[in-house]
């Protein structure tokens, strides 16, 4: 299932809409303003709260928390000793470790497990501008959990190439 993102969901405060393929409001990202960090919330079309979305505060290295019922689900950090400028580590509370590698900036990247791709973000299907399609390749995803993850490592490659802290 192909779920459609508007780069502008990034900015805290403002309150944006995933639509599914077929156009239909999936998920809600609602950005919180006034927060002593960056926090998004994820939520389903009844404003259920499905993911929390949070910069960590006291890290080493840039890091931001993935959270579900108020409990840790994933911490995303860049990887350290990579050849690939843009891979990421996503560790799961449970252990399980999600690669994320590609051209972040660029909106073409994939998700994977174990060498198995579980989602594809890229531009190359659309013509809307300042839009990027988030495919979840496999059924058994968790495609919020998928959207999560591609919005994490847009913010944190974003952040990093304007030098923010």
């Amino acid at each position: 299932m192909k779920y459609l993102v508007r780069d502008k969901i990034f900015a805290i405060g403002d309150d944006y809409w995933i639509e599914d393929e077929h156009g239909r409001r999936a998920f809600l990202v609602d950005g919180k303003a006034l927060r002593l960090r960056d926090t998004l919330e994820l939520k389903d079309p009844t404003g259920l709260v499905l993911i929390t979305l949070r910069k960590k505060m006291f890290s080493l290295r840039d890091a931001m928390t993935i959270e579900r019922d108020g409990e840790p689900l994933a911490t995303i950090r860049k990887k350290r000793l990579s050849l690939v400028r843009n891979h990421y580590r996503v560790t799961l509370a449970e252990g399980t470790e999600l690669d994320v590698s590609g051209r972040i900036l660029d909106r073409e990247f994939g998700v994977e497990y174990d060498g198995e791709l579980l989602a594809h973000i890229s531009r190359q299907w659309l013509r809307v501008r300042e839009t990027y399609a988030v495919n979840v390749v496999r059924e058994d995803a968790d495609a919020a959990l998928m959207i999560a993850v591609a919005v994490c490592v847009i913010r944190m490659a974003e952040k990093e190439r304007d030098g923010d802290d």
